[in-house]
C-alpha cells in the first residue's frame, strides 16, 4: 500500500475530467494518506501563445484557492498538498517562479514534455530515432533539476526514442547518475501503463533501480478513477518485479527554503 500520491490533474489543464472533490474521495477510498494535486503550470507567455495542455495564468489563483478550501474541509481525513507539474523553459522559468512564490504552492514536480520549449520545440513523447533529441532531452532535464526547485522528476522516460537501446541507455544513464547523486526521486508513472503508452520503460527502470536511484509511484491521474494503488493497475506489479523496482517515499515535500526570495 502506497501512502502518498503527488501527481494528479484538474479540468483546468484542458485534458482531464472530474472535480477536485471526486479526486480526493477516490484517494481516500484507495487508502492514500497524502494526496497532492499537481496540475500543469501555466506559463507566462508574452506573445499571445495559448497552450492547449495547461491552465491560463488567470486560473492559477482559482486553482490554489479551491484546493485550500478542500484541504481545510478534509483535514481530518486526508492531507492535501497543493503542487504544480512544471516545465523547465529557460526563457520563462524565472518569471514563472516569481508567480509560483506569490502563492501557497507546496511543491513542484518536473514534467519535461517539450524541449527546449512548448512554442518552438519538440514534444518529448513523439517517436523519434534522433540521438540529438534524446541528448537534448537529457541535458534539459538535468539543467532543470540543477535549479533545485523540483521535488521529483515525473515520467523520466517520457522521451520516446526509437533507436538502438544501447544509445538510449547510455544517455539515460547520465540522467540516472544525476538523480542518484543529488537524491532526486524518479517517478514510476502509472498513467502510461494504464493507457498502454510506451512508458514506463522496463529497461530504464531496471537500470535506474540497479544504480540505486530512488523511485516513487505517481498516479498522474487525469480522472478520479485513475487514483489507484499499484496493485489496481493491470501489469504494474509484474513490471515492478521484472524491473526489480523498490518503491519509496520522497524525502522532500515542499518548495526549497528560499521560496519567497526573488529569483
Amino acid at each position: 500500500m502506497i501512502d502518498a500520491n503527488y501527481h494528479a490533474h484538474t479540468r483546468r489543464c484542458k485534458h482531464a475530467a472530474g472535480s477536485e472533490r471526486e479526486y480526493i474521495e477516490s484517494a481516500i477510498r484507495n487508502g492514500f494518506k497524502i494526496f497532492g494535486f499537481s496540475d500543469h503550470t501555466p506559463q507566462p507567455y508574452e506573445n499571445g501563445f495559448v497552450s492547449p495542455i495547461r491552465m491560463d495564468m488567470s486560473e492559477l489563483d482559482g486553482y490554489v484557492d479551491t484546493l485550500k478550501r478542500l484541504r481545510e474541509e478534509y483535514a481530518d481525513r486526508i492531507e492535501i498538498k497543493i503542487g504544480l507539474e512544471a516545465e523547465y523553459f529557460p526563457e520563462h522559468f524565472d518569471k514563472l517562479m516569481r508567480e509560483v512564490r506569490k502563492r501557497d504552492i507546496d511543491y513542484l514536480i518536473l514534467g519535461q514534455h517539450y524541449v527546449p520549449d512548448e512554442e518552438y520545440g519538440f514534444y518529448s513523447g513523439s517517436p523519434s530515432g534522433s540521438k540529438e533529441r534524446l541528448e537534448e532531452y537529457v541535458d534539459e532535464v538535468i539543467d532543470a533539476l540543477e535549479t533545485g526547485e523540483f521535488m521529483y522528476l515525473a515520467h523520466p522516460d517520457l522521451i520516446h526514442f526509437t533507436g538502438p537501446e544501447d544509445i538510449y541507455l547510455s544517455h539515460m544513464k547520465r540522467l540516472c547518475e544525476y538523480a542518484r547523486d543529488n537524491r532526486i526521486p524518479l517517478e514510476l508513472n502509472a498513467l502510461g501503463l494504464m493507457l498502454g503508452k510506451w512508458y514506463p520503460v522496463e529497461s530504464f527502470f531496471r537500470m535506474a533501480a540497479g544504480m540505486g536511484c530512488q523511485i516513487i509511484y505517481g498516479c498522474d491521474a487525469h480522472s478520479p478513477e485513475q487514483v489507484v494503488q499499484p496493485e489496481g493497475i493491470r501489469g504494474m506489479m509484474d513490471f515492478i518485479e521484472t524491473a526489480a523496482v523498490k518503491l519509496s517515499f520522497p524525502e522532500r515535500h515542499d518548495l526549497p527554503e528560499n521560496a519567497g526570495d526573488e529569483v
